[in-house]
């Protein structure tokens, strides 16, 4: 029987302002006749029938009887036959669940480690593209569409961050931060999106982001990313009391926090900022609400994220010439 085959960013900073931009069973032997409850045990006699109770006919020169050697040696060896072969599909199948599972381990490492460098090999428009489309991200499922105005030079997080939030993601370390200024297309609003680029591993990033989820970090007030307000820009005005909806989202695939802060491009203040997932909650009232900003930040944090993946995949895949 033939077993199933088995499935086996170097750191340039650019210009400041951008406005263009089953399992298978053995069958046994046949039932010997032989052996059948109605079968004869013996060849008839002339005169009457000759009846046999269990004694073999005839013996080979060790006492053993020459049928019950016939029948039972081609069914022992059939036996061992069918369970070498089950130890041998049995064998392979955990042998090909080792090897899935080791190769899904290292193309999970390789994705982690090859995303740790993306702030310097991939190019700004990769990550940050001069427009980015944002099919039913407002308010309403309205689409939306941002225009990049500025991109920062890639830096430390010291200008990043509060001073509070830069203490919490201390623990996975700052290798990179690499951020972008948006504008929607009535220039009424400003966004920077943000990544910054970790030291930590799988288990550390894990560690950060069950914090975040446990502690509900993502929505205090004082744990806010701060705006990158490029001069001669429409986000010039976008300082730190400006700042009316974020999101920050702790990536545990790849050593990233990805992030987005929005506000209005006139420069008025806002005293209590509102996060994303509320601004954008069913019934919201604020005025960071009422204007989508909460849909600004969430939806152009998700695009940016997702196009970290794509590259993260990509970089992952590619091939040494």
């Amino acid at each position: 029987m033939t077993p199933p085959a088995s499935a086996p960013f170097p750191a340039a900073a650019p210009a400041p302002h951008d406005p263009a931009a089953s399992s298978p069973y053995a069958a046994g032997p046949a039932p010997d006749p032989a052996m059948s409850w109605n079968s004869s045990a013996g060849t008839p006699g002339r005169d009457r029938p000759v009846v046999t109770f269990g004694e073999p006919e005839g013996y080979d020169a060790r006492g053993r009887g020459l049928s019950l050697i016939g029948r039972v040696a081609p069914r022992t060896a059939a036996a061992a036959a069918c369970m070498v072969l089950g130890l041998g599909l049995i064998g392979g199948a955990v042998t090909g669940s080792w090897i899935i599972d080791d190769d899904g381990d290292a193309t999970t490492a390789t994705s982690f480690s090859s995303s740790a460098g993306l702030w310097h090999n991939v190019p700004v428009d990769e990550l940050f593209p001069p427009t980015v489309l944002g099919t039913g991200a407002g308010p309403g499922g309205a689409d939306r569409a941002w225009t990049r105005i500025a991109v920062a030079p890639a830096t430390g997080c010291a200008d990043g961050f509060d001073a509070l939030l830069r203490k919490v993601l201390a623990p996975v370390g700052c290798q990179r931060l690499i951020r972008a200024t948006y504008t929607d297309a009535t220039q009424s609003y400003v966004t920077t999106v943000g990544l910054l680029f970790t030291k930590a591993d799988p288990a550390a990033m894990t560690a950060l982001a069950k914090r975040f989820e446990s502690e509900r970090l993502d929505r205090r007030t004082d744990l806010l990313p701060l705006p990158y307000a490029a001069k001669g820009t429409a986000a010039e005005r976008f300082g730190p009391h400006q700042r009316a909806s974020w999101t920050i989202s702790v990536l545990t695939d790849a050593p990233v926090v990805a992030y987005a802060v929005s506000g209005w491009a006139d420069g008025r203040t806002v005293d209590t900022p509102q996060p994303a997932a509320d601004a954008e909650a069913s019934g919201a009232t604020t005025a960071a609400a009422q204007a989508g900003l909460g849909n600004e930040a969430q939806g152009l944090a998700d695009r940016i994220e997702r196009r970290l993946r794509q590259n993260t995949a990509g970089s992952a895949t590619e091939k040494p010439s």
